[in-house]
């Protein structure tokens, strides 16, 4: 990835301030709007102006990938459900379909390391694919240091294209069976816990299954050890192509000063990574919902996030960073169409 490890400045301060001063003067009581002000503020010093442009164009990218620990009973899903969603996300028949269709999101899903040769998707589709599946990381590394650089540089790639292709906001999306294990680990290593800490049911499975995923991901970080100390390295041993290159989407858009809508624990998971890769670039992020995951909780804590939904959701796919997309708009329609107090005052 180009321009590893520096530092991300923040939105810029003076637009903020003004931001601020706009809200103060609106034709509201004081501190009425709530977090919706606050999201408005904050909107409008990530594009640079006051009041905030209109939300027209915003994108969603998934990321999916098959995760080798699927194969070691983490998951209540088989791992050839992967494939099929993703041809599911093409025919636009998912629930982040449903949502997207609804919110104005346009969708995009990449195959970094789906374990299937998905010839019958676009060929856009798989020009970025890293590998097939990616190691079980409790006994060996996810991915070799080279597949890591590659993924990383696919995020980046793809986010510069979005953004040239006129995204105003960014979310993130997942598709992988069994990759709340890794992203368990991820922030498990980001944040220094031990697994039974971090590790929750995913899509659902029992007392059994969550004592086997706790194995699983305590057992990666005693094999991973101090690497987990370097951000790239830590993707390499406890990651995956399609985290990884979440990452390195997540990095180029804060680099690039466009802002994201996180989604759930995976979502959440890569931006702790990318903000240690890039600190700073937390900054860029909001979260669009708290999933039922603890350690999408844990992580956002650290970086200072709260979330803008709270609906008990675990489907993944971007759904919750979509759903969220309408407090975001209503955000900047406050922001721009309500009255100033001085312009009403007698």
């Amino acid at each position: 990835m180009s321009a590893a490890a520096t530092r991300v400045g923040p939105p810029d301060p003076r637009v903020r301030a003004t931001a601020a001063e706009r809200l103060a003067g609106l034709a509201t009581p004081p501190g009425a709007l709530g977090r919706l002000g606050e999201l408005g503020v904050w909107v409008a010093a990530t594009q640079g102006v006051v009041p905030p442009r209109e939300l027209t164009d915003v994108r969603l990218v998934i990321f999916a990938g098959d995760h080798g620990v699927a194969a070691h009973g983490v998951s209540a899903y088989p791992p050839a459900i992967t494939g099929a969603m993703v041809r599911t996300f093409v025919a636009g028949r998912a629930g982040v379909s449903a949502l997207a269709a609804a919110h104005d999101v346009a969708v995009r899903v990449l195959d970094l390391g789906v374990d299937d040769d998905l010839a019958d998707v676009p060929d856009d589709l798989r020009r970025h694919k890293v590998r097939r599946g990616s190691g079980p990381i409790h006994l060996e590394d996810a991915l070799t240091p080279e597949e890591t650089r590659a993924a990383l540089a696919a995020g980046e790639r793809v986010a510069h294209e979005e953004i040239a292709a006129g995204a105003q906001l960014l979310l993130t999306g997942d598709m992988g069976i069994g990759n709340t294990t890794p992203a368990a680990a991820l922030i498990a290593a980001g944040l220094g816990l031990p697994a039974s800490e971090v590790t929750g049911r995913g899509t659902g499975v029992d007392d059994a299954g969550l004592r086997r995923k706790q194995e699983v991901v305590d057992q990666a970080l005693r094999r991973a050890g101090d690497r987990v100390d370097d951000p790239v390295e830590t993707l390499t041993a406890l990651g995956s192509a399609d985290l990884a290159a979440t990452v390195g989407f997540l990095v180029a858009a804060a680099r690039a000063g466009v802002p994201v809508l996180l989604d759930g624990v995976i979502s959440v998971a890569c931006a702790l990574t990318a903000d240690r890769l890039a600190p700073g670039a937390v900054a860029w992020f909001a979260a669009g919902h708290r999933s039922t995951e603890p350690a999408q909780s844990l992580a956002l804590d650290k970086m200072g996030l709260v979330p803008l939904l709270d609906l008990g959701m675990r489907l993944g796919e971007g759904s919750g960073a979509v759903a969220a997309v309408p407090v975001v708009r209503s955000a900047v329609a406050l922001m721009r169409d309500v009255a100033l107090l001085a312009e009403i005052a007698p």
